[in-house]
């Protein structure tokens, strides 16, 4: 049955009774085998890449046996980090390789299509990282693809979905503590050009292939992403239409991604996600505000707060911890809802649940279904900002 939280219910029950509103599934424990290793391929092994591969090199159960990169140094950066592994300068070498059972794809966007679907056709269970494709034809495809391959885990790189903090705030919205939600606001802001050194023998857009459009979905793909996978699942939806500008206003330096873009997404029964991606100033980062008639919650990387609108008066005292919390409240300073207190990085959870989805055969929490609906989103988004029109979901986009 709901349960409705107003602003006096909230006080009286307090801050920590509900932080106790969990979801078993994404603890850790809950997650975690000590059965038989899975022996992983890494396609992949940039920053990103080997950043992951350091992750899984820490979850016991899983096992990075080949890695698969085109420069040197990254390849060999992998390779400290495998199990008597094999390295491999073509990706297809590394899926023919029986003793691999799964990958984990790390490799820049306009790659992802046809390195999964090879993947996929070997019979690889597939951690891919996001966004998950290059266009919208290629997700279609991709999810129609895997319907052939119902034994196959196939898992898109939301690592957000994995992190606690957001299954609670699912529960306070589901459970009313907001009010009615008609507005989200995200932005995933850097002071960052994007460019790497070139090693010798390499091009620019070999490397910094994130600032051309033919590589590359620019800040909508790389940041803003994860915030419409959350926004889409608290929202148990995708957009209905889209809105969005963007140019390149600070980095004039050849680049063909902007280093802007504003957007509005519209979703069903009215909401509005507006989402801002910038690479000329970083203030407040990470963050998306959640907007509902009788309060709001603001969210960072590792922390939630609560805001309550001015309407009501009634306070009381939060778990008898003196008048401290709902003096905040009354000024309109917040509290805290939310407090990573364990440091463990989202990926780590994203990965454990790859490792348990394979060990039960388990449909992934964020699949091709997800996944797809997302990467819509942003090519969305995407040809709205360069044509300045409204660009519309279509019924064949859900009907797949």
């Amino acid at each position: 049955m709901k349960q409705n939280y107003s602003r006096k219910q909230f006080l009286t029950t307090g801050v920590l009774g509900l932080s106790g509103l969990t979801l078993s599934k994404f603890s850790s424990a809950s997650i975690f085998s000590l059965d038989s290793n899975i022996k992983i391929g890494l396609i992949g092994v940039g920053q990103r890449g080997l950043g992951l591969a350091s992750t899984i090199k820490g979850i016991p159960g899983l096992d990075i046996v080949a890695c698969c990169d085109i420069i040197p140094e990254n390849l060999a950066a992998g390779m400290k980090l495998t199990t008597n592994g094999k390295s491999y300068t073509d990706y297809r070498r590394l899926l023919a390789d029986k003793n691999v059972d799964a990958v984990v794809l790390a490799t820049p966007l306009h790659l992802h299509y046809p390195m999964a679907k090879d993947a996929i056709s070997a019979n690889k269970h597939v951690y891919l990282e996001k966004t998950m494709t290059y266009d919208t034809e290629q997700a279609l495809s991709l999810t129609k693809m895997l319907k052939k391959y119902p034994k196959l885990i196939f898992q898109v790189g939301h690592q957000y979905r994995y992190y606690e903090m957001y299954p609670k705030i699912k529960t306070y919205i589901a459970n009313g503590l907001i009010g009615k939600v008609t507005h989200f606001e995200s932005q995933y802001n850097r002071n960052s050009n994007w460019k790497r050194a070139v090693p010798k023998g390499y091009t620019d857009k070999q490397i910094n292939w994130r600032m051309y459009k033919e590589f590359s979905g620019g800040v909508l793909a790389e940041l803003s992403a994860h915030q419409i996978d959350i926004v889409n699942w608290l929202t148990d939806s995708h957009p209905t239409k889209v809105v969005a500008m963007g140019d390149v206003n600070f980095w004039k330096d050849g680049r063909t991604t902007f280093d802007n873009v504003h957007a509005i997404y519209d979703y069903p029964g009215g909401i509005k996600s507006s989402i801002t991606s910038i690479l000329s100033n970083q203030y407040n980062s990470y963050m998306t505000r959640i907007l509902g008639s009788e309060g709001t919650i603001e969210m960072g990387r590792d922390y939630a707060k609560l805001y309550l609108e001015p309407k009501k008066k009634e306070l009381a005292i939060v778990d008898g911890v003196t008048g401290a919390t709902k003096e905040a409240l009354e000024k309109g300073e917040g509290v805290k809802i939310f407090t990573d207190h364990n440091g463990v990085e989202p990926t780590v959870y994203a990965l454990k649940a790859f490792k348990e989805s394979i060990r039960s055969g388990k449909k992934a929490f964020c699949n091709e279904v997800t996944g797809k609906d997302v990467a819509i989103a942003v090519h969305l988004g995407n040809k709205a900002t360069e044509t300045g029109n409204t660009e519309f979901w279509k019924a064949e986009y859900s009907n797949v």
